[in-house]
């Protein structure tokens, strides 16, 4: 079994270690996902469709791309991985939503 400090060292000198863009940009993108998880709570009328749609499409493509990288980014393969499920929810949120009858 490695030491702490071997798998340290293997984990900076990756390729997608945080020596490269390769681990920043998926690290940041954790923010898109937050960000929707926070919407949860927000009025369904401020739930934006095509912002979805493009979240969940954007989140799904990806993650099978990362996928097919050598080597595979489990980073990037879960952040958007992520990002799909939570557009994905706000999507069913979206059509499960039962609009109020107007009051006479």
């Amino acid at each position: 079994m490695a030491s702490a400090a071997q798998q340290a060292k293997q984990f900076w000198n990756h390729p997608a270690g945080p020596k490269t863009i390769h681990f920043w940009a998926p690290t940041f993108k954790w923010g898109i996902s937050l960000a929707n998880v926070a919407d949860f709570q927000s009025p369904i009328e401020k739930v934006s469709v095509p912002q979805q749609c493009a979240v969940a499409l954007t989140g799904l493509i990806w993650t099978r791309f990362s996928t097919q990288i050598k080597p595979i980014n489990y980073n990037l393969a879960t952040v958007n991985f992520f990002m799909a499920m939570t557009g994905l929810y706000q999507l069913y949120r979206v059509a499960s939503h039962k609009p109020k009858a107007p009051a006479e």
